[in-house]
């Protein structure tokens, strides 16, 4: 069933005058919801599993993909209806490649705590996501940002867009109530 917000977000992901440089992605987490991974696996957009080497089927369906998405296609809809309010991900602009975005991206998947402890970071979930931009300094920000134009991904009221980008200086952050 479409999304009321279907239309709203696919506006915002893909604002009249983009330039046709900037690809719209989304980083999607497979351990999310069991539909996720069929969907990934079907799709002709390109993708990507952010894990490397030779997964085990079980790590396969719960791992994170990164997947262009395309205005028109079936699957972006898909995305859309079924993951936006239900954390499955996280939407981006950027005018780089896959490789270079996989590379960069990998670079997050495990961080260090306090104790040294080596720890998975599912920043690719839009609840952690809106929680962990804003307490970024500007050197956190940059190398999070990289190649990343804009993150874009559901509020705790998925009626709210939030919008993330980074000015080289300091976070910018945007609410776009979805519907009124």
């Amino acid at each position: 069933m479409p999304s009321a917000n279907r239309g709203r977000i696919i506006e915002t992901l893909w604002p009249e005058g983009l330039p046709s440089r900037v690809n719209v992605w989304m980083i999607l987490d497979a351990a999310r919801d069991e539909r996720i991974y069929g969907a990934v696996d079907r799709t002709y957009q390109d993708k990507c599993c952010l894990y490397a080497g030779d997964l085990p089927w079980q790590l396969q369906m719960v791992a994170p993909y990164l997947v262009q998405l395309d205005k028109e296609d079936r699957f972006t809809r898909y995305f859309i209806d079924n993951g936006w309010g239900n954390s499955w991900g996280v939407f981006f602009r950027s005018e780089t490649t896959m490789k270079n975005l996989r590379h960069h991206l990998r670079g997050f998947l495990r961080v260090r705590d306090e104790a040294g402890r080596r720890l998975i970071f599912r920043y690719y979930d839009p609840r952690v996501l809106r929680v962990y931009l804003p307490s970024c300094n500007k050197e956190e920000l940059r190398a999070i940002f990289g190649p990343i134009d804009q993150f874009l991904l559901e509020g705790e009221d998925p009626a709210v867009a939030l919008n993330y980008g980074f000015d080289g200086q300091a976070l910018r952050e945007s609410k776009l109530r979805l519907s009124s």
